[in-house]
């Protein structure tokens, strides 16, 4: 009896959903009277998307299925599987994907798996990860899977509100894609930790422990990396002394990571290097990594916040980051922080900011972390040919969209969080924030009734 696995299972096409409005981060150093330079250079932000009051979690999906539906050119009744990935909840209950499923009314089909998934940043990768599993097992009946990886992401004021942001990543799971998922090539860690958590469900706001929140993200960064090359390392049935030299940050073509801010993006692709630093033989240190030979014998778990560490392999790394990492951060310098579509909106943006026939062929490594923690590493192979051309000309109105963005003043920008806040969790509630602002195509909150029923309503192209 021959298989009926299918093949080269991954993406199939994309559709990515940012706000229409953005406030920009000079201009917000000045309002917030810190120092020139702290949102821009320290945390390497440049513009933060946000939205009003008439967007919420349920709109933003709503939006980006909608969208990724017309751009594929498949029918609702293509679709056997929907996943949802999200930390945004409005409902206790009622998932998002249910709220999704009106969007299907038309076609008839309520044959519809899948559900919502949340732990932080993370649920998005969950959700990825549950499609894939469900087009490569034997529940799989033939029809595409899509994922949700959406979120708003907002802060009280003070330090931790200009890396918030807003997005969501459409994603068509099938076989034969032009983004192949490598199988055996996906290492997971997990662990209790609080740095990062909603435990007032009144609020929109986190609690953030800053510096454990890195600690944990770069641990796991560690760890995920750890496991990674070791399965790499027994695919390729590597055993010998050579191995090291075989598997590593050479290995991927770009390597690409959950962003909550962009600079430490950078000291992560750093860290990747620190950790093949260590793990290299002493006697070689100098020949593969001059200059760094006062390290040798440094310990991972004491690094996390060693200054002289860190910007040593910052330095030493700095070819490697800008050719396999600072194209991926192009949506996130410019949006903020997506929570669990920032690793998908990192893979958008690296797409769009390389020429199709560069990025055919490449392995790109995909790291994804939610606070809590949990974290996995996977990498994708790139298939160069008519889908992979039709993937990435579908995404090239990323740029025209960044760009037609409305500015608004930072004074405007901190008044509309206030409405936010104010009117969280409110019914009954009428939103006041302007529809001419989004974009076309897009879906609004239209009314939340005396029962907390949620209407939406979608902006129409004038004809």
């Amino acid at each position: 009896m021959g298989s009926c696995w299918p093949s080269d299972v991954g993406i199939v096409g994309m559709y990515l959903v940012v706000p229409s409005t953005y406030v920009d981060q000079t201009e917000l150093e000045s309002f917030d009277g810190v120092s020139t330079g702290k949102y821009t250079v320290g945390l390497g932000q440049l513009k933060m998307g946000f939205c009003t009051d008439r967007e919420d979690i349920n709109s933003l999906c709503l939006t980006a299925l909608s969208r990724l539906v017309d751009s594929t050119g498949i029918s609702y009744a293509d679709i056997g599987r929907l996943e949802v990935g999200t930390e945004t909840i409005v409902d206790k209950s009622k998932s998002v994907k249910t709220v999704l499923m009106q969007l299907f009314e038309e076609s008839g089909n309520f044959d519809v798996e899948g559900i919502d998934t949340t732990n932080a940043c993370y649920g998005g990768t969950a959700a990825f990860t549950n499609a894939l599993s469900w087009v490569e097992s034997s529940a799989w009946d033939g029809r595409y899977a899509v994922v949700l990886a959406a979120d708003i992401a907002i802060y009280a004021k003070g330090n931790a509100r200009p890396t918030g942001g807003a997005g969501a990543v459409a994603m068509l799971i099938g076989p034969n894609a032009p983004l192949v998922i490598e199988r055996g090539l996906r290492s997971t860690f997990m662990r209790h930790a609080y740095d990062f958590y909603k435990p007032d469900l009144a609020s929109e706001y986190p609690v953030v422990d800053g510096k454990l929140s890195i600690k944990c993200y770069l641990s796991a960064l560690d760890e995920c990396y750890r496991l990674y090359c070791a399965k790499a390392r027994l695919v390729s049935n590597l055993t010998g002394d050579d191995s090291n030299d075989a598997v590593g940050i050479n290995s991927f073509d770009a390597m690409i990571f959950h962003a909550p801010y962009g600079k430490l993006v950078q000291k992560s692709l750093a860290r990747m290097v620190l950790n093949d630093f260590v793990s290299t033989p002493d006697e070689r240190i100098v020949e593969i990594y001059p200059g760094l030979e006062k390290f040798i014998g440094v310990r991972l778990e004491d690094t996390y916040f060693d200054r002289a560490v860190e910007k040593s392999f910052l330095d030493f790394s700095l070819g490697l980051y800008k050719k396999k990492t600072e194209p991926s951060l192009l949506i996130s310098r410019l949006v903020g922080n997506m929570y669990t579509c920032s690793l998908y909106g990192g893979l958008v943006s690296y797409l769009i900011s390389k020429p199709v026939e560069d990025i055919a062929g490449q392995r790109i490594g995909m790291f994804s972390y939610g606070s809590g923690l949990a974290s996995t590493m996977f990498s994708i192979k790139v298939v160069g040919g008519d889908k992979l051309n039709q993937l990435t000309s579908s995404l090239r109105y990323v740029h025209s969209l960044l760009e037609s963005r409305k500015k608004v003043s930072p004074l405007e920008f901190s008044q509309i969080m206030e409405i936010r806040e104010k009117n969280h969790h409110r019914a009954s509630y009428s939103p006041v924030g302007d529809i001419g602002w989004l974009f076309p195509n897009t879906w609004y909150l239209k009314e939340v009734d005396e029962s907390y029923r949620r209407t939406y309503d979608i902006v129409k192209v004038e004809s």
